[in-house]
């Protein structure tokens, strides 16, 4: 689940604000634009480049267009995500209109790469010799099935465990995050360690949101919805009712705070003992301490563990529509904008995390630490939790639309209103809908 349209634009300037946030950049060893030369005895091109929220990169415009005089960059910047999309469609179904360069939210790149006819094969602009600048689960996130690149990666959201080390303590489990990081390799030891809590602390949740839950367990399943082939899978996935069930347990066991994500509710629990852990993209940190504000500070911390191995929430591409006139120019920018020197101005200004390896040999990322946090080693953490994200998930054109019907029926479960079984029978019937596998409901 992601925050909603209008949450995210203020959520992810605030998160970007507050979290793992650099006081210098480090080098890197791909050439910077100045040391690869540049065609600035040509015409003047316009560029322009489409993007949602915010990217950062406003001093880096001004920063390609003085390192090439002939090339004029012009933005247009989205305020959500929503918004960004709706253009997007639009233009695309339209045959015009796109711009240049077109951000890609990683939630919805798997929609076009079924249209990747729209869009541009990075491969002939030398993407191939470029990828091995980024995680290699990010390249493969915009990667088709047969193997045309439609985006670079910009950032990406790893995830840890959050906690509270009071609640923790009063449990009588460790406190120390390394310790912490022993208690659950997987989901099943996370929930039964969430049980052993609760029989001790029988006032609070172990987690928020049995909806966010569900969010960070069926990212790592390789197929959730769709098979490699995108055939919607329905009923045919046990992985996929059996990481249900165990949540549906959870919420009947108590572990779920029942708090719907970014309400005012989850928002307010952060100043009270309401739930002890949560799934923790490096972006949320900032969320957490603003939501929590003194009352959690030193109470929160962050283990460098994610049950099952590791999972990524949030990040984004850049694509280039085959509609634009300048395709070549495009790449470039493009290629320059996510290359790692960039990439850590990026993460010094705004606090985007890097998807590019080369990033993660700054001094600067590397030793950074979090105060709010217990002074926890954020840097180290983050970029543990990055590589490792290993799997490619397959997620097919109707990703989106499908897990909506999943995260609304479990919420439903959540509050009480409908029974596991109930909520999944007819979250089914709507995901085949949803799917155009059928008409009917």
């Amino acid at each position: 689940m992601r925050p909603s349209a209008r949450q995210r634009s203020a959520l992810v300037v605030l998160a970007c604000s507050l979290t793992l946030l650099a006081t210098a950049c480090g080098g890197s060893d791909q050439p910077s634009a100045s040391e690869s030369g540049s065609d600035d005895d040509g015409p003047r091109v316009e560029l322009t480049i489409a993007t949602f929220n915010e990217f950062g990169y406003d001093d880096l415009y001004a920063e390609y267009e003085a390192l090439h005089p002939n090339i004029k960059i012009t933005q247009r910047k989205a305020k959500t995500v929503d918004d960004h999309i709706k253009n997007l469609e639009t233009n695309l179904a339209a045959g015009s209109g796109l711009a240049d360069i077109e951000a890609m939210e990683v939630s919805w790149i798997y929609k076009y790469l079924a249209k990747a006819d729209k869009f541009v094969d990075l491969r002939d602009h030398g993407a191939d010799d470029l990828k091995a600048r980024w995680l290699d689960w990010k390249v493969a996130g915009a990667t088709t099935s047969s193997g045309k690149i439609i985006g670079y990666g910009t950032d990406i959201g790893p995830e840890a465990i959050c906690y509270r080390k009071d609640l923790f303590a009063k449990a009588g489990l460790p406190t120390d995050r390394a310790q912490v990081a022993k208690l659950f390799p997987d989901w099943e030891s996370y929930f039964d360690t969430g049980r052993r809590f609760k029989q001790k602390v029988p006032g609070s949740a172990w987690y928020d949101s049995a909806v966010l839950t569900w969010e960070a367990m069926r990212n790592q399943l390789i197929q959730a919805y769709y098979s490699n082939n995108d055939r919607y899978l329905g009923s045919e996935n046990p992985l996929l009712k059996s990481t249900w069930d165990q949540i549906a347990q959870g919420t009947e066991n108590g572990l779920s705070a029942k708090l719907p994500a970014w309400s005012d509710a989850w928002n307010k629990a952060f100043r009270t003992d309401a739930f002890a852990t949560m799934a923790c993209p490096g972006w949320l940190l900032g969320v957490i301490q603003d939501k929590a504000g003194s009352f959690g500070k030193g109470k929160w911390d962050v283990a460098d563990v994610f049950p099952g191995g590791g999972g990524n929430w949030g990040g984004s591409y850049l694509t280039i529509p085959v509609q634009s006139p300048h395709p070549a120019e495009a790449a470039k920018l493009a290629a320059w904008l996510t290359a790692p020197e960039q990439q850590t101005k990026v993460f010094q200004k705004v606090g985007s995390f890097p998807s590019t390896v080369d990033a993660y040999d700054s001094p600067q990322v590397k030793s950074q630490v979090n105060a709010y946090f217990n002074n926890a080693p954020v840097g180290k953490i983050f970029i543990n939790r990055a590589k490792n994200v290993i799997l490619k998930q397959h997620k097919g054109p109707r990703d989106g639309e499908i897990n909506q019907v999943f995260t609304e029926a479990l919420a439903r479960v959540d509050n009480g209103k409908q029974s596991p079984e109930d909520a999944w029978r007819q979250a089914q019937r709507a995901a085949e809908k949803a799917a155009n596998l059928r008409k009917g409901g």
